[in-house]
């Protein structure tokens, strides 16, 4: 019996493949929990045209992530902060506040898929980042913290 999966499942395959599983699997388990549908020739069609758009989707998607990539390495971000006379910060700098200071900058990056390499920064100086924009697409990009 032929499913379309709508989700990913263990030991049988990810969200929109076609599989073959014992009917009974199928019927008892796949179908009536939500995770698959009966593969029917319309339901093949339909499909195929999801399919095909969607890879239009993530060229696009993709090739929107390598241009902010391009940008973002010639960006350069500053956070200011609280310090002491020495250098030393009151507290540290993280992911938080540096997707603020690229959203100032005018970038729109979610904080979680920002990395910073030295973390915890707890001093005044030059940092380097890692934003995950998109499937296969990071940017390593640097970042000063200053004094207020």
């Amino acid at each position: 019996m032929e499913v379309i999966l709508k989700k990913n499942v263990d030991k049988l395959g990810y969200a929109n493949e076609i599989v073959n599983v014992k009917p009974g699997y199928g019927r008892n388990f796949l179908i009536p929990q939500g995770y698959a549908v009966l593969a029917t020739a319309s339901a093949k069609k339909a499909h195929e045209e999801m399919m095909r758009q969607k890879s239009h989707k993530e060229a696009k998607m993709l090739a929107e992530a390598q241009e902010l990539a391009a940008k973002i390495a010639e960006v350069s971000v500053s956070i200011a902060t609280k310090a002491g006379e020495n250098g030393k910060i009151f507290g540290s700098v993280n992911t938080v506040q540096l997707a603020e200071a690229l959203r100032k900058a005018g970038y729109e990056i979610d904080r979680k898929s920002l990395k910073i390499k030295d973390e915890p920064i707890k001093e005044v100086g030059t940092y380097e980042a890692e934003a995950n924009l998109y499937k296969g697409v990071k940017q390593a990009f640097k970042f000063e913290v200053v004094s207020e």
